[in-house]
């Protein structure tokens, strides 16, 4: 028994933590942050002020993860991120490709737990600080309810991942809430003057089927009259979670110290709408229909915007500005939302491509006026306008990578953020960033100290793409179809298609390319030919064009002529290798064209994406030259995905037995192995509530093997299906070859192999 007297006060208990970085908030940006600076050595604490880990994409809110892949609605060709965020996403499709949001809950707490040198505190919310001086924050202090203590965190560096930049709020770092005006930096798409308008919360339901009829009564507090939202009539029975982002509110209010009442007013709507559903009368197939879930909690969108050294904007987007900083990308549409959101009778968003992804420099990711406080997630040093793309969350998580890398190298060089714009650091911050998965575009992985990029590099083949077998289906030209083909400079492009018109048509077909060699929009037109075709069946029609391409590049050979005609199809799949469609994806264009107006400083151009598997075939069709675009030697050139190139060396698809061969004149110590595989960056791979055809990608290697020249097996593994393998070997081995053996994922998919590292020491 205890006894505890009457005082005049008390003290809650109390645990303090010293830490290399304290990253507060535990979305996805803070959650890849800091995995990313344990990985790396470092000491992490890691606060989340929610039960579970994920922000928005948490079982609490329910949104799914996207980024420059947007719903594949775009012209961002194999953009998926890369590093933790696509590992996690990666897993996340395996495990879960139904979308369960529980599934990734655990998936999340399990990846940050079994990190030793993170010490995860959830349920604890930041509320004071203290300071070394002026610019240098020196201890948080977080209290978790749930336990009743209170926590005092001391380190040199923290992170600021809260959505809300509570940290930064609280340590007097320079931000900005609303939009500026459009002279401040020149944005056309800005408002004329600032205004304090933002984006909103909203919140989302899941229903189900009782399998009996459900009665349904409302909550006192629900709306009643559901005519006063403009888009009232949109609602129907087939569409619950994130689909539903649109029903968002509290544009207009603070959407920090008014989100609870955002929060009440969001769950009036709610539950006005589902009494609509159930008790209009309009929806008979509702009766079955139960609630299964609403949030508690709001998904918010904006709200602090802190400064950097450099502030993000429209320009940096849409021009695809080159930064000698770049450390992550993004690639969203320029997405801005009415500021009434749904009671707005505007659409519920503009959104506003860019031909190709951009890149985001490291000076966004750390505050301008206190030194060691680094920005991830939404908060970053950008516009308004720019925040439209920056702010969705793979986007954030490869920027936590980023901050996480950078934090490491602060801590061994003993550093403050800033520092790293220096070269000589934004060299070592980059590659280490390249090293780890992380995709920069414009930047190549040169490293002095990977022994695979000094070997003579031989396979068993090397895939010379001739042909695709005509043995999948017919498909119409209904809308345009492209087929996106490696060149190389001087080379000529003819091929052999079939076809087959079901009256007499003309089959037009345009050669092109992008006006940007590591684009993906097929915005310049080469070359046209006309062929008309007779009515009745399939017939082989040869296109010869005779324009001789300047550099390595993929060009789109583009074929039209109406639903009348269709051509025939292929089932084999390959690496960097893609059919397109010119069509549109509603959920994040409303045309096939995009077609702003002429003064907002966006551009006109055609979108053109592949379908979702198991659509999405290649055409069928043979080529006059085959394209050698799959070399082994692709492995060490410092691309780990398509870009302008595979970038990947393929196996040829009759190859029973490929293997990748590494010899050096002299023996090499080799203590840890990297290799990196194709995880199809291009499926934009949405964590809840979509559906995935596949747990495992269909170009990602399952079993490989690796042995040394006397032909121990160094390593084996038969169940991946991750993009990045690290090896670290029991006992370094002294060889003077390794030898990589794969297995061809499927029949009609050959081998792939996007990267191969080799290092002498087993850490990273």
């Amino acid at each position: 028994m205890h006894l505890a007297p009457p005082v005049s006060h008390r003290e809650p208990h109390s645990v303090r933590h010293d830490a290399d970085l304290v990253v507060v908030g535990g979305g996805l940006a803070g959650v890849c942050g800091a995995i990313t600076a344990a990985r790396a050595g470092l000491k992490v604490v890691l606060v989340q002020d929610r039960p579970v880990l994920g922000g928005n994409a948490s079982s609490e809110v329910r949104l799914w993860i996207l980024g420059a892949t947007s719903h594949m609605g775009n012209n961002n060709r194999w953009a998926r991120e890369g590093g933790v965020v696509d590992e996690l996403l990666v897993e996340n499709t395996f495990r879960n490709p139904e979308g369960n949001p529980l599934f990734l809950d655990a998936l999340l707490i399990e990846k940050v737990t079994a990190e030793k040198n993170i010490t995860l505190l959830l349920n604890s919310v930041v509320h004071e600080i203290t300071k070394r001086d002026t610019d240098t924050i020196a201890s948080v202090r977080a209290f978790c309810p749930q336990n009743s203590t209170r926590y005092d965190l001391h380190a040199p560096l923290f992170c600021d991942a809260s959505g809300d930049g509570i940290l930064g709020f609280l340590a007097g770092a320079a931000f900005r809430i609303g939009a500026e005006g459009r002279d401040e930096f020149g944005e056309k798409f800005a408002p004329a003057k600032p205004t304090r308008e933002l984006l909103g919360h909203s919140l989302y339901f899941y229903s189900k089927d009782a399998g009996r009829p459900v009665q349904f009564t409302a909550p006192a507090f629900a709306l009643k009259d559901i005519t006063t939202i403009p888009r009232w009539r949109q609602f129907n029975t087939k569409e619950h979670g994130c689909k539903l982002w649109w029903i968002e509110h509290g544009g207009r209010l603070d959407t920090v110290h008014d989100s609870e009442r955002i929060k009440w007013e969001l769950w009036q709507v709610v539950y006005g709408v589902w009494h609509h559903i159930k008790n209009s009368g309009q929806f008979p197939e509702a009766a079955n229909l139960t609630l299964e879930w609403i949030g508690t909690i709001p998904g918010k969108r904006e709200s602090r915007r802190f400064e950097g050294d450099y502030i993000l904007r429209q320009q940096d987007i849409v021009e695809q500005r080159a930064h000698a900083d770049a450390v992550a990308f993004g690639g969203w549409a320029i997405d801005l939302h009415p500021v009434d959101g749904v009671f707005s009778p505007e659409a519920g968003c503009t959104q506003w491509h860019a031909k190709g992804v951009y890149q985001i420099p490291y000076r966004c990711l750390y505050s301008r006026n206190v030194s060691n406080l680094f920005l991830a997630g939404r908060i970053i040093s950008a516009s308004h306008v720019a925040f439209g793309s920056s702010r969705v969350m793979a986007t954030c998580g490869h920027v936590g990578q980023a901050v996480g890398t950078a934090a490491a190298l602060c801590r061994r060089h003993g550093e403050r953020p800033r520092a790293l714009t220096a070269a000589p650091r934004m060299a070592e911050l980059q590659r280490a960033l390249l090293r780890t998965g992380q995709h920069i575009p414009g930047v190549t992985l040169r490293d002095e100290m990977d022994l695979a990029a000094r070997a003579e590099i031989s396979a068993t083949s090397e895939l010379q793409l001739a042909t695709f077998a005509a043995d999948g289906p017919a498909r119409s030209l209904r809308d345009g179809i492209a087929m996106m083909l490696p060149v190389r400079a001087g080379s000529r492009l003819a091929l052999t298609v079939s076809a087959e018109a079901a009256r007499a048509a003309e089959l037009r077909v345009e050669l092109r390319q992008s006006s940007r060699a590591d684009n993906h929009t097929p915005d310049v037109t080469l070359a046209t030919q006309t062929i008309p075709l007779a009515a009745g069946g399939a017939r082989d029609v040869r296109i010869a064009f005779d324009h001789a391409f300047a550099d390595e590049r993929y060009a789109f050979v583009c074929f039209f002529g109406g639903a009348d005609i269709q051509l025939r199809c292929s089932e084999q799949r390959l690496t960097g290798i893609l059919a397109l469609s010119h069509q549109v994806n509603l959920a994040v264009a409303k045309s096939a064209v995009q077609s702003p107006p002429p003064d907002i400083g966006v551009d006109t151009f055609e979108f053109w994406q592949p379908q979702r598997r198991p659509a999405g075939h290649n055409l069928a069709l043979r080529l006059d030259a085959p394209l050698a675009a799959f070399a082994a030697r692709n492995v060490v050139n410092g691309l780990a995905r398509p870009t302008h190139q595979p970038n990947a060396w393929v196996a040829d698809f009759a190859d029973p037995a490929p293997a990748l061969t590494l010899r050096w004149p002299q023996p090499q110590t080799i203590a840890r192995i990297e290799l990196m595989f194709d995880p199809d960056y291009d499926h934009p791979m949405e964590s809840v509530l979509m559906g995935h055809p596949e747990r495992r990608m269909p170009f990602c290697v399952e079993r490989y093997r690796l042995l040394d020249e006397a032909g121990n097996v160094l390593a084996a593994c038969s169940d991946n299906h991750q993009a990045r393998n690290v090896i670290v070997l029991e006992r370094p081995v002294t060889t003077r070859a390794l030898r990589l053996e794969v297995t061809a994922p499927a029949a009609n998919v050959p081998a792939a192999v996007c990267e191969v590292r080799c290092y002498a020491s087993a850490a990273p």
